[in-house]
């Protein structure tokens, strides 16, 4: 967990040996590094968005391809999701169809139709959301969302995530000021993208535990 933490707080140091180091598998690395944020539920500490804007930044300064850069994260994103979708909706049937009493059957129904009428939203939204990234498409997936639909806002999220992440990093990575605190940045944005989850799940607990009137 230390390293971890280390290469989070210091992804710009890890990236630029990265590059040194792999050359052009670098696209490779970072590929399967967003693929495996998005696509595995097992992986929801890796750093995609830190990960994203120092990329940005490193492709301002002619060390990685801007463009080749942000379309091959784009289709990483994009199929991380998807296999992450399939997953959810092999294995949800299954375990929810199963004789286990610590599961609830109708958590499934009431799970597919939160994502018919938000999971739209929740998709596109959770790609700012560090680890909700990871849970929302293996969610869909239980929820048996419609794949269709689930695509559309899938691409739309992911062309906004990295779009956004990478552009900024490409315009103000290389600002003197944001390289000085980048390690405050990345804190500041992963704390500024949880507050208004944790927030949320205070008010439902809240709101369950008011007395009704």
């Amino acid at each position: 967990m230390p390293d971890l933490l280390n290469m989070i707080l210091h992804i710009d140091q890890f990236l630029g040996d990265w590059v040194v180091q792999y050359g052009e598998w670098i696209y490779l690395v970072l590929f399967l590094i967003i693929f495996g944020e998005t696509g595995l539920v097992v992986l929801p500490f890796l750093p995609g968005d830190s990960l994203l804007f120092i990329a940005g930044a490193f492709g301002a300064s002619g060390m990685l391809n801007p463009v080749l850069l942000g379309g091959l994260l784009v289709i990483a994103a994009i199929l991380g999701n998807t296999v992450n979708y399939w997953v959810g909706r092999y294995l949800g049937p299954r375990v929810f169809t199963s004789n286990y009493r610590f599961l609830d059957r109708s958590a499934l129904i009431k799970t597919h139709a939160f994502y018919e009428k938000h999971g739209g939203k929740t998709i596109v939204m959770s790609r700012f959301l560090p680890v909700f990234r990871t849970f929302a498409p293996f969610v869909a997936g239980v929820g048996s969302m419609n794949f269709v639909r689930f695509q559309l806002f899938n691409i739309s999220g992911a062309l906004l995530w990295v779009g956004s992440l990478v552009t900024l990093g490409y315009f103000f990575g290389n600002v003197p000021i944001v390289k000085e605190h980048l390690n405050t940045i990345v804190l500041v944005g992963i704390g500024a993208a949880a507050v208004p989850v944790v927030l949320g799940a205070l008010w439902k607990i809240f709101k369950k535990k008011s007395p009704a009137v």
